[in-house]
């Protein structure tokens, strides 16, 4: 037995001083007073937390881990375990790799895979083409988070761009279905526009004007219109524009069919970054405007948005040179996604309970997540604590993504990740994660 001694507990939505007991896989008592002196007395270890924040773990509902066959830029291994350093204990994966998960028999190999080499807890998404809906109506709901869609084309070329295709998943796919949007249409025209003006070397300040607020604004209310008219369960990935905030929602999570997503770096860096950063920062979507920004930042605490995750997405730095058409679009994050969030509450954007109810509470509920997303008695003890005293600076000594580098180096953060717990043991402590693996296959029960 483990027993969490004294940590600030934030939890479903209040804070309070007490103890977690952890026994084997799972949380088996929550003390809001002191502990018996039995049960203390019985521990195998005793840590002291006072001090500390104690969340549940991150479910971060957006990775691109690489794995298979883009190996050279991150793998289950080495990225799961990023993740943990960064609090992250569960994921879901997308299915742009090579080959492309867009069977279910290459996502199972998937599975297979990860429950070897996944340091945190994993599902993945079942990859939509134009062509292979009756892959995407024969998934095992009970093991899969859902089905993706691209329609933008982005890293991997997955575009479904028939309309009759995408008409077909909405209408038949009983599944939740993930989107990303920007029309390629718009973003076509805008590549011939500078093109004129710049050749192929456009400069990477152009990136969010080619991928534009109208790009994303079209496809995100074309999947929200045919979610509307066939009843379909949406999710709307990494949503970055102001312009795209009139088409969602506040009502409570529970009640929406239609969820929205924002990624830590639409709610951190602006196109005024772009000068100081270059590709470092080149997404798909595109970081757009300080408007664009704070409207996110808005509808993340009106509701309009549901959940915050990463799009991590590891590229070499010698993949990221170039301008807008050369460079690879995507970072890595999920190292650091929890400190960018709370020190977002340092600055008093958020607050601490709100940070773990967009990024542990939220997406448990929204997927459906069994027995995960909270410190509840009976769940599995994924939890991550916090020193809220020690600050910690992103340096290429600290980085753990296989490709070597971060987006938010040199920037100091008035928190540390002190320990994670994956399924109930102890994975990341005084800075070194461990060589065990303890991920497992997330379940979801919602269906």
């Amino acid at each position: 037995m483990i027993l969490i001694n004294k940590a600030t507990i934030i939890n479903e939505g209040s804070s309070f001083i007490g103890s977690v007991l952890i026994e084997g896989e799972k949380i088996s008592e929550i003390f809001r007073d002191d502990v018996p002196e039995g049960i203390f007395n019985s521990c195998n270890k005793v840590i002291d937390a006072r001090g500390l924040y104690l969340m549940p773990g991150v479910i971060d509902d957006q990775v691109h881990f690489r794995d298979p066959g883009l190996t050279h830029k991150g793998d289950f291994y080495t990225e799961s375990r990023a993740g943990v350093a960064g609090g992250v204990t569960s994921y879901m994966e997308m299915p742009n790799t090579k080959p492309q998960t867009i069977t279910n028999d290459d996502l199972f190999r998937k599975l297979e895979m990860a429950a070897e080499k996944s340091a945190s807890n994993f599902s993945f998404y079942l990859g939509a083409t134009n062509d292979n809906i009756s892959e995407l109506k024969k998934i095992d709901k009970k093991y899969v988070c859902g089905v993706k869609v691209f329609m933008g084309a982005s890293t991997g070329n997955m575009l479904v761009n028939n309309e009759r295709a995408l008409q077909q998943i909405f209408a038949e796919v009983d599944s939740l279905i993930a989107t990303h949007c920007e029309k390629e249409e718009i973003i076509r025209d805008n590549v011939d526009i500078y093109k004129k003006k710049f050749g192929e070397n456009i400069p990477i300040k152009y990136h969010p004007i080619i991928r534009s607020a109208e790009a994303c604004y079209q496809s995100s209310a074309q999947a929200i219109e045919l979610a509307d008219k066939y009843g379909s369960r949406l999710h709307v990935l990494h949503l970055s524009t102001a312009r795209e905030m009139s088409l969602l929602s506040n009502s409570p999570l529970e009640d929406k069919k239609i969820t929205g997503e924002v990624c830590v770096h639409h709610l951190w860096f602006t196109d005024k970054d772009y000068e100081r950063l270059g590709t470092k920062i080149k997404w798909n979507p595109a970081v757009k405007s300080v408007e664009d920004r704070n409207a996110i930042r808005e509808a993340l605490i009106t509701g309009k948005l549901d959940v915050v995750a990463t799009d991590h997405a590891p590229h070499l730095l010698s993949e990221k040179e170039g301008g807008c058409l050369q460079a690879a679009s995507g970072g890595p994050l999920v190292q650091h996604s929890l400190q960018v969030m709370l020190e977002l509450a340092h600055e008093g954007l958020f607050t601490k309970e709100f940070i773990v109810e967009k990024m542990c509470h939220a997406p448990a509920k929204l997927f459906g997540v069994k027995g995960r997303g909270f410190i509840r008695k009976g769940y599995y003890a994924d939890l991550v604590l916090i020193d809220p005293s020690e600050t910690y600076t992103v340096t290429d000594k600290n980085i753990l993504y296989k490709c070597g580098w971060s987006p938010f180096e040199g920037e100091t953060f008035h928190n540390s990740i002190n320990k994670t717990f994956i399924n109930g043991q102890i994975a990341f402590e005084d800075g070194v994660v461990s060589e065990k693996l303890f991920g497992k296959a997330l379940e979801f029960e919602n269906y």
